[in-house]
């Protein structure tokens, strides 16, 4: 582990590599207080929550981290099925992080929620932004708006296939398709999006990997979280998390759905200040 300063000399941040799973996944800790956990979303890293890392922590014990095969963390053996959630708890166990506000965006929402449903005890709360449901767009939950986006998903990974990372990571944020508009709302937004794609190997798309989600997926399980969910969606997001945001609010018991105006998909990116101040509420309101 090492341990540094930002420039400011505060806060102070811990950060490292935790080799569990068979695997090792690089993150950063900072601060003191209520522990609040960032996943980042897909085609980036845990630079998606670089305007909530240092704030928070005047507040809080903030941790972020590359999911498996994203960022500075390890890639997935091949042969070997992994799971998201099975990798935050390992990560949490090595920090001796027992419960935590848990917050994920777009694949990240995805991850959290899997997350609260495999292991509530360890959730405080679960913050889904952007907010996404392994299972949504397929059977009784099938969507034109889920067809859209995993039409833009499959072409961006064909663009990967042939062209490489950057010509992927444009077609996404930039391209003519259903995501480019929810990424065009800030310029430093869609800067930062375009440097992480950029750098982002596309590895578990290209390659084989056992990733794998809970079963039976979380979209038709909503209705079992019990515990306080702040659903965040914004004015500008993708139409398919729109309505994921709605069956989230309808489904889970105890929770709280807000939109940010003029935000994109990426609204703790677009109206961080905005954004900081509404899960700070929500969690300071939980006490």
């Amino acid at each position: 582990m090492v341990v540094f300063l930002s420039c400011n000399r505060q806060p102070t941040i811990k950060n490292g590599y935790a080799n569990v799973n068979g695997t090792s996944l690089y993150y950063e800790v900072a601060g003191q207080g209520e522990p609040i956990v960032f996943v980042h979303g897909n085609f980036g890293d845990r630079r998606h929550w670089d305007y909530q890392f240092e704030p928070l922590s005047k507040n809080f014990k903030v941790l972020r981290y590359d999911v498996r095969g994203y960022g500075k963390s390890a890639l997935p053996k091949p042969d070997e099925t992994y799971y998201d959630t099975g990798d935050l708890k390992a990560l949490l166990e090595y920090l001796n992080i027992k419960k935590a506000h848990i917050c994920g965006v777009s694949m990240g929402s995805g991850i959290i929620v899997d997350f609260a449903l495999e292991y509530p005890e360890m959730c405080l709360s679960i913050i889904p932004t952007g907010p996404w449901a392994n299972g949504f767009g397929a059977g009784e939950y099938s969507s034109p708006a889920a067809d859209s986006l995993f039409a833009v998903m499959g072409k961006t990974i064909a663009i990967a296939k042939e062209k490489g990372s950057k010509e992927a990571t444009d077609y996404f944020w930039k391209g003519n398709n259903v995501m480019s508009p929810t990424a065009n709302k800030s310029k430093s937004t869609l800067d930062s999006l375009l440097k992480m794609g950029y750098d982002y190997s596309y590895w578990g798309f290209l390659n084989q990997n056992k990733r794998s989600n809970i079963s039976p997926t979380a979209i038709g399980r909503l209705k079992e979280i019990t515990i306080p969910a702040l659903i965040i969606t914004s004015e500008y997001d993708a139409d398919a998390c729109k309505e994921i945001a709605e069956i989230m609010d309808n489904d889970i018991p105890n929770s709280t759905k807000i939109s940010i105006s003029g935000a994109g998909h990426l609204m703790n990116m677009d109206k961080p200040e905005e954004f900081n101040k509404a899960i700070s509420n929500f969690i300071n309101n939980l006490k």
